[in-house]
């Protein structure tokens, strides 16, 4: 499948590695919707990109609000051929603290955004999808989620989104084997550390500790790099059912 006649949904689009998406979906001639929770965010980051993005107001932990946005996008760009899975929360705190055992509400929030609100998205994408006219290989679509590297190597405070992002590679071959009967592949992305706006917001001197972590690149990974896996894989039939890291070869340490 080609960027180039991708219609493309892309969730925390507004932003980051999912803005990075959008970017390289538009420059390639496709269309996008940028389904994020930040109106202004999102209306500047859908101004941006042009006539061929839109932004949908979404709050991907509520399947009512990614109902909504997904039949949106669809109508707006006359179908759907991709969906992105780029939102989430990265809250942390230790199960034991200074201040007692961890609340139990924070760690369900983490796992509403980021492995439900993933699960949500990627059902309703499907929806209508499974409409799509297929190409010579038989596919209709293509479907990517955000794990992390933390699915893997999660550190002391990580609990919460270590499960979430765990739970984002553990459901993705079930699922890639249940739409495989409908021509729609579905793969995960594990970036390391990425300089996302949360990390952006970290005093430069951290941004380098981080980045020196790295074997190699010794640096941060760039949201362009996270864009062209993701057209790697929407063009590569091959992969399907796979959780692809980008992380430079670095491995975390306990904390």
């Amino acid at each position: 499948m080609d960027l180039a006649t991708a219609k493309a949904v892309i969730t925390g689009g507004a932003s980051g590695l999912g803005f990075a998406t959008a970017q390289r979906v538009i420059d390639a001639g496709g269309q996008v919707a940028l389904l994020d929770i930040n109106d202004e965010q999102g209306e500047r980051s859908a101004a941006t990109l042009g006539d061929r993005a839109a932004f949908v107001n979404t709050d991907v932990s509520s399947e009512e609000s990614v109902k909504a946005a997904i039949s949106s996008a669809n109508e707006t760009m006359g179908g759907i051929t991709l969906a992105v899975n780029c939102a989430g929360i990265a809250t942390a705190g230790r199960t034991l603290g200074r201040d007692g055992p961890w609340p139990s509400a924070l760690f369900n929030q983490v796992i509403q955004v980021n492995l439900i609100g993933s699960f949500n998205v990627t059902k309703e994408a499907a929806a209508f999808m499974q409409h799509n006219e297929p190409n010579s290989d038989g596919e209709r679509g293509v479907i990517i989620s955000t794990a992390s590297i933390a699915a893997f190597e999660g550190q002391i405070g990580q609990a919460a989104y270590s499960a979430s992002k765990g739970g984002v590679v553990g459901m993705m071959l079930p699922i890639a084997r249940e739409f495989a009967a409908f021509g729609i592949r579905v793969n995960t992305i594990a970036p390391g550390v990425f300089l996302t706006p949360m990390v952006a917001g970290m005093p430069e001197e951290v941004q380098e500790s981080l980045g020196k972590q790295v074997p190699f690149p010794p640096r941060l990974g760039r949201p362009e790099e996270y864009a062209a896996t993701v057209e790697y894989i929407y063009g590569t039939t091959m992969v399907n059912g796979e959780t692809i890291r980008v992380d430079g070869a670095i491995r975390m340490q306990p904390k």
